[in-house]
């Protein structure tokens, strides 16, 4: 009989957003929690690095005990746990303060290339016709680019290398796959309900746009836009191996002892291995966080 009674009924049970749904999916996602981890790890590392650093990164203290000859690079000793690079400058110290510049070229040049993505997706996927193909036409021919061949040539018309050189040149290089991502966002809505009905009701052209269209085309984008911090951080590391980087040696950063390490390989390869190491894991959390947040986001993959 109760069944009977309660046949062709619907629980009265408050809707869930977007938003919570897929928290609830994320935190108990151990991938996410290990990305999430390991970038906040990285992050306040980065903020807090110069007052927790026990070196200055341009003091030399185990200066004397380097040998050209016999002990080009010295080894951990009590106070110096990682030993020192070829300078006699504190490893440990570098290391720590490496990962502010290395968070800031990624963050910045990430949000620029977000900016002039956003800008080009919009106007292509707001405006249509002519001016989506010239846009689009645009974008193809970066794309048709290798990234960091592109990131390379734009690095080095730089007379002056520089930390901007870096932020320049993988802003660049992102902006055609953001602008792509949120144009394809951009032409779903305009096709989607809400939008249509806002239409019919004589809403005007720009705030359709601003209004409806865009705030719903970001979330692809904004996942996007973690997974690009992490290229970000590999490419920054890469131009600055290759002396396309900020030449001061006052503001260490990951590639750019990377590259310096080079030659010792053979008898102090550890020089080398740190930074690759923090580069690897620092990259491997911002990826794992992405690709969840985009499982979480997701409505194909919901489960």
């Amino acid at each position: 009989m109760d069944q009977l009674a309660t046949a062709g009924t619907v629980d009265d049970e408050p809707g869930v957003s977007l938003i919570r749904s897929a928290w609830k999916r994320l935190r108990r996602n151990p991938i996410f929690l290990i990305g999430a981890a390991i970038t906040l790890a990285f992050i306040v590392l980065a903020i807090i690095s110069p007052w927790i650093a026990p070196w200055d990164v341009t003091a030399r203290p185990l200066l004397d005990k380097v040998r050209p000859q016999s002990n080009p690079v010295p080894g951990p000793e009590p106070g110096h746990f990682l030993g020192a690079d070829d300078r006699g400058r504190d490893l440990f110290s570098r290391l720590l303060v490496g990962s502010r510049q290395t968070l800031i070229v990624g963050v910045v040049a990430t949000l620029f290339g977000l900016l002039g993505g956003l800008t080009l997706g919009t106007i292509a996927g707001a405006v249509g016709g002519w001016v989506d193909s010239l846009v689009m036409r645009i974008v193809d021919v970066m794309l048709s680019i290798p990234s960091l061949l592109l990131a390379f040539t734009v690095a080095s018309l730089a007379r002056n290398p520089s930390q901007w050189t870096l932020v320049i040149a993988i802003a660049i290089i992102q902006v055609p796959i953001f602008a792509r991502l949120l144009r394809g966002s951009m032409l779903a809505q305009r096709a989607s309900d809400h939008v249509l009905a806002a239409r019919s009701l004589g809403v005007r052209p720009t705030a359709i746009v601003f209004r409806h269209m865009l705030p719903n085309a970001l979330g692809p984008v904004i996942v996007q836009a973690t997974l690009s911090l992490a290229v970000a951080i590999i490419d920054a590391a890469a131009l600055s191996f290759l002396g396309l980087g900020n030449p001061d040696q006052s503001q260490p950063e990951w590639g750019q002892m990377l590259g310096r390490a080079q030659p010792f390989i053979t008898e102090a390869p550890h020089l080398a291995f740190y930074p690759a190491g923090c580069i690897i894991v620092v990259a491997l959390g911002f990826t794992l966080m992405g690709e969840s947040l985009r499982e979480a986001l997701d409505p194909k993959t919901r489960r």
